[in-house]
């Protein structure tokens, strides 16, 4: 496949930014979208927009079949069993405090272990912060490896028969680390407990099946796969979905409202309260048909190539520390210019048109034991080429040169 070409696919790739061609590396904080997401969202606006599940007009009709169906695709994109598995929030973050709240507060008591990472993202640590402090459980932390990997028989000690809940990310948002999610989920059934996995760096960028995986729960959000802002999905086992109490109340979601007491509708509708993101849900199967159309297994492939070779030249650069594992990896990379604040080399690299992130990512925790305050990270997708990385690294040279009384 000729990558160079998926380009033109996207419209703000023809955009200059400071005089330059923008160069855009920060599709781990939300990626572009394809013409043919952005016609799908349009299209739906201007022949099918109503409220579904409700109003049996034809536009009614017409925005239900489309929101079902999206959720079909969803169901068969991750390959659950049902339709029933899937449903739509507004992204990661909402899906994951669902769980929490939902499923794991009612549950959890004093003595119960919540098993978690230190590389999380606070969407993924936050929320089991505050299920710990209303259950009295206890957050437990499985150790790093110096590369910012988990070793399983790390895992086999941490995780015991205390233990209730794993969250755990399936790619860092930080070091690329690709954690063995099917193992953990093997350790962690053994004792009884359910795995919670954030999908919001993975399922884009690589085949995802959640019966491979055997995950109990499973979020990701659609702006980082090409789709829409403001549409997520949190996956979960029917048993485990059944268990789970809704955390949004109102209309859309209920059964029978009686003067003191209200029912609720099946799975997944009771989750779902309120006008759901229609056309959120319209964009984001628009968006699988596109990575479908492209291959997750090749889309993955190009991932490896373009990660390894940013990985390679930006550790061939003096005052250049990059972090996370050597190996195959998540789509980006993180590093540090000696000397140089993360915002500062952000902003330099702005002026010559690329767009990188910098921060702590979201991950106050995983920056303190990297030793860092902050880091820069560089991030693809299908849509770059080894010309963007090229480019990254003149831009970085010239920063180098700039901030090099700083560097010493």
């Amino acid at each position: 496949m000729d990558f160079s070409l998926i380009r033109r696919d996207f419209p703000i790739l023809n955009e200059s930014i400071n005089g330059k061609p923008l160069v855009y590396l920060d599709s781990a904080a939300t990626s572009q979208k394809p013409r043919q997401v952005i016609d799908a969202i349009k299209a739906y606006y201007e022949s099918s927009n109503a409220n579904v599940h409700r109003g049996v007009h034809t536009l009614g009709s017409r925005a239900t079949e489309a929101y079902e169906a999206a959720r079909n695709n969803v169901a068969k994109f991750l390959n659950a069993k049902s339709d029933e598995q899937i449903v739509f929030t507004r992204g990661t973050t909402e899906s994951l405090n669902m769980v929490a709240h939902g499923y794991a507060r009612p549950r959890l008591k004093p003595g119960d272990e919540i098993v978690i990472t230190p590389m999380e993202h606070h969407s993924n640590l936050i929320p089991w912060q505050q299920v710990a402090k209303v259950t009295g459980a206890t957050l437990t932390y499985l150790p790093l490896q110096e590369d910012g990997t988990i070793d399983l028989c790390n895992v086999e000690k941490t995780i015991t028969a205390r233990t209730k809940i794993v969250a755990m990310v399936h790619v860092s948002n930080v070091l690329g680390t690709i954690n063995p999610i099917a193992d953990v989920a093997r350790i962690a059934h053994r004792h009884g407990a359910i795995l919670v996995v954030d999908g919001a760096q993975s399922v884009p960028h690589m085949p995802v099946d959640v019966q491979a995986l055997d995950c109990d729960f499973l979020a990701f959000s659609g702006h980082k796969m090409m789709g829409p802002t403001g549409i997520g999905v949190l996956y979960g086992k029917r048993a485990v979905l059944e268990q789970m109490e809704p955390v949004h109340f109102g209309g859309e979601m209920i059964e029978v409202v009686e003067l003191y007491e209200s029912t609720f509708k099946e799975v997944p509708y009771r989750f779902e309260g309120g006008t759901p993101i229609i056309a959120g849900a319209v964009g984001l199967s628009a968006a699988i048909d596109y990575l479908k159309e492209i291959g997750l297994s090749a889309i993955h492939e190009r991932d490896v190539a373009l990660t390894a070779y940013a990985y390679d030249r930006l550790r061939a650069m003096d005052e250049i520390e990059v972090y996370g594992p050597a190996g195959e990896r998540g789509a980006l990379v993180t590093f540090n210019l000696r000397g140089v604040h993360p915002h500062d080399l952000s902003t330099a690299l702005d002026a010559e048109g690329v767009a990188i992130r910098a921060g702590h990512h979201c991950a106050q925790p995983l920056m303190r034991w990297l030793k860092q305050s902050a880091t820069a990270r560089a991030s693809f997708y299908v849509y770059n080429t080894e010309r963007d990385i090229d480019t990254l690294i003149d831009a970085l040279t010239m920063a180098k040169e700039f901030f090099s009384h700083a560097i010493g």
